[in-house]
C-alpha cells in the first residue's frame, strides 16, 4: 500500500497555523497596544514619548554596547578554539567541543546561579557589576560562537589549503587569506546568535550585576509589569533594531561568502 502524497501546499498548513497564532497574532496585539493610549484610542504618544526621554535612549545605546563588547569578546575566545578544535588532528576533537556546547543542555538559571557564586567567592559580586554582566554573557553565549563556526571551518577543503602552499603563502598568510574569508559565514552566524539576545537578557544584568545595570529588556519587563502600552511600543521599537541587525547580518554574510568563493 503507498504512501499517501500531499501537495506543498498541504505540507505549509500546520506551519501556516503556527505562524499565524503564535507570531501574527502576539505582532498584532503588541503593536495595537504601541500605538494606542489607555482608553485603547489611537495615538503616538508612547513613540513620541520613548523618543523624548533620554533615559531610554540611553538605555538603548547602553544595550547595544553591552551586546557589542560580549560579542567580540566572544568572538575572539570563540575563533582561536573553534579554529584549534577544527583543524586539529585529534582523533576525539568531537568530545572537545561537546566539553564546550555541554553547558548548552544546563539550565540557564543553574548556570549563572553557579556563576554568581563563584563571583561572590573572588568577592566581586556586588562590586564590579558591568564586568560581571559582560563576563556572564560571554559565558552564557559562548557555545553559540563555537558551534557555527567550528563547523564552518571544519567544511573548507582541506586542498585550499594545499593550494595556498603550492603557492608560497605561509601559515599566517593562508590564514587570513584562505580561513577567515571562508569562515565568515560562521562568523555571521554566531554574531547574530551573540549579540541579539545580549541586548535583552536582563536576568543576567539582574543576577550578576546586582539590579543596577539596565538593558532594554529589563526595560519591557518593567513596563509590561505596568503600562503595556509604553512596554508594547519598547518592544516594537526593539523588535526593529533586531531585523536591522540581523538584515546587516545576513547581507554581511552573503558579501563575505561571494567574495570568499572568488579567492
Amino acid at each position: 500500500m503507498k504512501a499517501p502524497r500531499f501537495s506543498r501546499k498541504t505540507l505549509c498548513i500546520p506551519y501556516a497555523v503556527f505562524l499565524l497564532f503564535f507570531v501574527l497574532v502576539p505582532m498584532a496585539v503588541i503593536f495595537v497596544y504601541a500605538f494606542t493610549d489607555a482608553d485603547m484610542h489611537f495615538s503616538f504618544w508612547n513613540f513620541i514619548n520613548f523618543f523624548s526621554d533620554p533615559t531610554k535612549i540611553f538605555t538603548v545605546i547602553y544595550s547595544v554596547v553591552i551586546a557589542l563588547v560580549t560579542t567580540v569578546i566572544t568572538l575572539l575566545i570563540a575563533y582561536p578554539t573553534a579554529y584549534i578544535l577544527a583543524r586539529s588532528k585529534i582523533k576525539k576533537r568531537n568530545v572537545l567541543l561537546l566539553l564546550f556546547v555541554t553547558p548548552m543542555w544546563i539550565n540557564f538559571v543553574l548556570r549563572i546561579n553557579a556563576i554568581r557564586e563563584l563571583l561572590n567567592w573572588i568577592g566581586l559580586l556586588g562590586t564590579a557589576n558591568y564586568f560581571n554582566t559582560i563576563f556572564g554573557m560571554v559565558y552564557d553565549f559562548l557555545p553559540f560562537m563555537i558551534l557555527p563556526l567550528y563547523t564552518t571551518i571544519q567544511k573548507i577543503d582541506e586542498s585550499l589549503y594545499e593550494a595556498s602552499a603550492d603557492l608560497g603563502g605561509n601559515r599566517l598568510t593562508t590564514f587570513f587569506r584562505v580561513t577567515v574569508p571562508l569562515s565568515m559565514p560562521g562568523i555571521g552566524s554566531g554574531i547574530t546568535m551573540v549579540f541579539l539576545p545580549s541586548m535583552t537578557n536582563y536576568v543576567v544584568s539582574d543576577m550578576l550585576g546586582n539590579s543596577k545595570v539596565t538593558i532594554i529588556g529589563k526595560f519591557i519587563e518593567t513596563y509590561f509589569g505596568t503600562d503595556w502600552h509604553m512596554g508594547s511600543m519598547i518592544a516594537l521599537i526593539l523588535l526593529i533594531v533586531v531585523f536591522f541587525s540581523a538584515w546587516l547580518s545576513g547581507g554581511f554574510k552573503a558579501d563575505e561568502t561571494a567574495r570568499g568563493a572568488n579567492l
